[in-house]
Parts: C-alpha cells; sequence; structure tokens
C-alpha cells in the first residue's frame, strides 16, 4: 500500500518536470534561434517478490515466472531538438543573418567560446560584430598576402568597423583616355585659334584630385590632318595650379613662388613651368609638341607622338616630376587617343576625357569612406565605400557537433560544448561547406510547434490527475485499514 503512495509521488515529480519543459517551450515560442525540448519517461527498479523458475521434469512442475512490484517512474531524458529547423522571419537587417544547415554561430563570451543558431547581430562601439547578449561574433580574418581570401585558422572576433576599415586606400590614376570627333572644319582647332580644349582628372596616391587642361589645335605646317596636343596647366582640387605656392608675409603682402615641381613629361615633350612672383601666373614651356595625326582620306585615328615612326603609337605618358628627387605622389598616366575621329560634324569638334584605360583598368580611387557591410552566403563581409570600392573585411565561421543534441543550454540562447557533443577545434568551417549557406536578412525562429505542446500539455495534465488519484486511493484504503480499530 506504501508501495502505491510512493509510486504515485514519483508519478507527480515526472509529470512536473514535463510540464516545467513545456512551459519553457511555450514560454520561447518567439524566441529567435530557440530549440524546444522534449521529455522521456522510464520505469524504475523494481521489488521482486518472488523469483522465476523454470521447468522441473523430475517433480512434474512447470516454470513460473517472477513476480514484481515497480516502485514509480522516473525521467529519463530531456531531449532538445536541435536538428529541426524553425521558420525564417524577414526583417531586412543586413546584420540578421540565418543558418541553412547544421552548424551553428561561434561567439565568444567571457573568454570562452560559444555556439548559437540566434544570427540577430549587431556592431559595438568598437566595431566589433557582437550578439545582444554582449558576445562576440567569431571567424576569420582577411589574409595578410591576399586580401581577396581570409584564412582558416583560429577563430577571433570580426571587428569589421575597426578604424581602418572606415576607409577604403586611394589609389593614383594610371591610365585615362580621350574619346570624341574632331572636325577640321572647325574654326576653334585652326593654327593659331584658341584650340578645342578637355579636362582630363587623375588622382595621385593618396588620393587628391587633379586635372590637367589639354588643348588641341591644328599644327603650322601638318595640313588639317594633323593636330598638336599641348598641357596648359595642371590644377588641384580647389583650382589652383599646382607648380604655385602662395606665400603671405606679416605685412599682408601676397607673394607667389614655384612648388616643389616644376617640370612633367607629355610624351616626348618635356615641360618646364615658370611662375610670376608677382601675379603667380603659370608659364609652361614644352621642348616639342605631341602630334595627334588622322588619315586625311578616311579621318580615322593614325597614332600620337611624335614624327618618328618609332615612337608614333595610341598612348602617350603624363609624367609629372618632383624637384631634387623628392617625395613624388604622381604616377605616369598612359593617356591613349585611339578612340578619337576625324568626321564631319558640321564644323563642331568634341572631345570628352575619362580616367582608366579602356578596360576600365588605373583610374585610381580617392579615400572611401564606408557606406555599407553586406555578408555573402558564404558568411563573407564586405564592406562597400564611396569611392566605389568594395574590400572583404572578414568572415563568420561556423561549427558543427557530431551529435548537436549533447550541446549544453547556458541561456541567451547560447549552448556549450560537452563530452557527448564533440569537441569543438578552435577553426570551425565555412558555411557553405556541405551544402549550407548563409542568408542574410532574415533570422531563424524558435522551432516550438504549438499543437504539439498543447497535445502534450493534454497528456501531462491527465498523466498528473491519474498520479494523484494513487494517492488519494491509497489513503482511503489507509483510512479503511485504521478503521478496522473501532
Amino acid at each position: 500500500m506504501m508501495r502505491a503512495l510512493f509510486s504515485g509521488v514519483s508519478g507527480l515529480k515526472v509529470h512536473q518536470t514535463k510540464m516545467d519543459v513545456i512551459g519553457n517551450n511555450i514560454s520561447n515560442v518567439n524566441t529567435i534561434g530557440f530549440k524546444s525540448s522534449s521529455v522521456t519517461f522510464s520505469d524504475v527498479f523494481y521489488q521482486t517478490i518472488q523469483g522465476a523458475t523454470g521447468p522441473n521434469a523430475a517433480t512434474g512442475t512447470t516454470g513460473r515466472n517472477a513476480m514484481q512490484i515497480g516502485l514509480g517512474t522516473n525521467v529519463a531524458s530531456i531531449t532538445t531538438s536541435v536538428g529541426v529547423t524553425g521558420a525564417s522571419q524577414r526583417t531586412d537587417n543586413p546584420f540578421d543573418v540565418m543558418i541553412e544547415g547544421d552548424g551553428f554561430f561561434i561567439v565568444n563570451y567571457g573568454g570562452t567560446n560559444y555556439f548559437t543558431k540566434a544570427g540577430s547581430f549587431d556592431v559595438d562601439a568598437s566595431g566589433t560584430l557582437s550578439t545582444p547578449a554582449g558576445a562576440a561574433v567569431m571567424g576569420w580574418q582577411v589574409d595578410p598576402n591576399d586580401p581577396t581570401k581570409t584564412v582558416a585558422d583560429t577563430v577571433s572576433p570580426l571587428q569589421i568597423m575597426s578604424p581602418e576599415n572606415l576607409y577604403a586606400n586611394p589609389e593614383a590614376t594610371t591610365a585615362a583616355y580621350i574619346t570624341g570627333n574632331i572636325d577640321s572644319k572647325d574654326s576653334q582647332i585652326a593654327y593659331n585659334a584658341t584650340g578645342k580644349m578637355v579636362s582630363l582628372s587623375f588622382y595621385d596616391n593618396m588620393g587628391h584630385s587633379y586635372k590637367a587642361d589639354i588643348r588641341v589645335r591644328q599644327t603650322e605646317d601638318g595640313g588639317t590632318n594633323v593636330y598638336g596636343v599641348d598641357i596648359l596647366d595642371i590644377k588641384d582640387e580647389t583650382g589652383k595650379s599646382i607648380f604655385v605656392v602662395e606665400e603671405i608675409d606679416e605685412d599682408g603682402n601676397i607673394t607667389y613662388e614655384a612648388s616643389g615641381i616644376t617640370r612633367f613629361n607629355f610624351g616626348n615633350a618635356q615641360y618646364t613651368a615658370e611662375v610670376n612672383e608677382q601675379t603667380g601666373e603659370v608659364t609652361l614651356e614644352a621642348t616639342d609638341t605631341v602630334l595627334l595625326t588622322f588619315n586625311g582620306s578616311t579621318g580615322a585615328f593614325v597614332s600620337v607622338g611624335d614624327t618618328g615612326a618609332d615612337s608614333a603609337s595610341n598612348s602617350v605618358t603624363l609624367s609629372i616630376v618632383a624637384d631634387g628627387g623628392g617625395a613624388n605622389p604622381f604616377r605616369p598616366i598612359d593617356v591613349d587617343f585611339s578612340k578619337i575621329t576625324m568626321f564631319s560634324n558640321s564644323g563642331n569638334s568634341s572631345l570628352e576625357a575619362f580616367r582608366g584605360s579602356l578596360d576600365g583598368i588605373g583610374a585610381g580611387k580617392k579615400v572611401g569612406n564606408m557606406t555599407g557591410v553586406s555578408i555573402d552566403a558564404s558568411g563573407k563581409i564586405y564592406g562597400r565605400y564611396d569611392n566605389g570600392d568594395s574590400r572583404l573585411l572578414g568572415q563568420i565561421a561556423v561549427a558543427t557537433f557530431a551529435n548537436p543534441a549533447g550541446l549544453e543550454a547556458v541561456g541567451n540562447s547560447m549552448f556549450a560544448a560537452t563530452q557527448n557533443s564533440g569537441d569543438f577545434d578552435g577553426i570551425g568551417q565555412d558555411p557553405a561547406q556541405g551544402g549550407g549557406s548563409l542568408t542574410t536578412g532574415v533570422l531563424e525562429m524558435s522551432n516550438v510547434d504549438l499543437s504539439q505542446q498543447f497535445t502534450d500539455m493534454i497528456t501531462t495534465q491527465r498523466g498528473f490527475q491519474a498520479n494523484s488519484r494513487i494517492i488519494t486511493t491509497s489513503d482511503s484504503l489507509l483510512e479503511e485499514l485504521i478503521n478496522l480499530k473501532r
């Protein structure tokens, strides 16, 4: 009789445990990355009243089964359904990431690596990608020898918005081209006329912008199909000539002097700058003129350069030289003229200069400020900059386990590795390995199935109710036993 009482008590305890698990599941029905748990029961030790015996031919008796009385139930396991993926919720936040596959995000909290399915990330004050709980998202850093790849090494915090990542390095211009049409009947391009002007913009190594004022007009003895190409001045981004430095004395008087750059080469022509100290006017003297030659019969481009056949080609090089071997932020620029034609156009000529080669190489860039961040399907994080640059900042790594159900939940949607889950090797793997991927702007929601939880709640309630009846019925039997003394 007492055994029934204690069996009923054990039944109440395990059903209460199951109810606690169900309650936790339902309370986390909208928790991102939450994995529901389920409870299984097992019977416990049995009291054997009579052992089993076998048949005995000598005595003519048959075998008898053992007689045992169970002593209640116990919780066999509380299993987390880690392998079941929750529903997807679209957020359009570039830092919200969902794992497609069996992997876990690796996060570091208090110096210890944990694992999570909750991909709601943000950036803290130091630029580190982190979780709302303050754990740093771990991954791989950019290869210092190849900025287009990451190094699959021991994971470390992803400081994607560190000060050095907020800017993209400038690049000097190394190529340019001029396109358009020259009409030989255009009076503006006649010899001794003002000429057709075209402005060529370019960058130096530090990202400063400059413009070279280029003039095209007919030569004195070249006929109507040969044109001289001269540079009249080179100006900085403020519109001032790079060959002049303005000086102001104590009395406020302004004088001008030559800067550290007084010469440059344009093709075979060597230019020297002379500065008027009173007015600041710059005069460029050239040793030669670059000749632009067309086919007088078809109007097609022939060559640019001097009259020597060895040097005539599609392009000429603009090289700015620093005096005295000082610091020179400029790189030689190959200027291509091959896309210019000489066709009739009602006496009008039109020329336009573009940075970069005809293949789109060597245009140069100014310093870029970060305008956004994106994460691709393989977890690579790219920064976008207002100079058109895109740079790899790092890669999110994921961890997989032989037995993910063996992970231990530690709160804040994080799990810790255990002896039964398998070890984390400290490196992780590419999210795309094994057919997985990452989806940005989407979060994995809880995998709690409310219909299943409500059904389990009903059966748990009835089980608890039935076990309570064992206790009340056993109590009635004890009461009857005590009443025998009356």
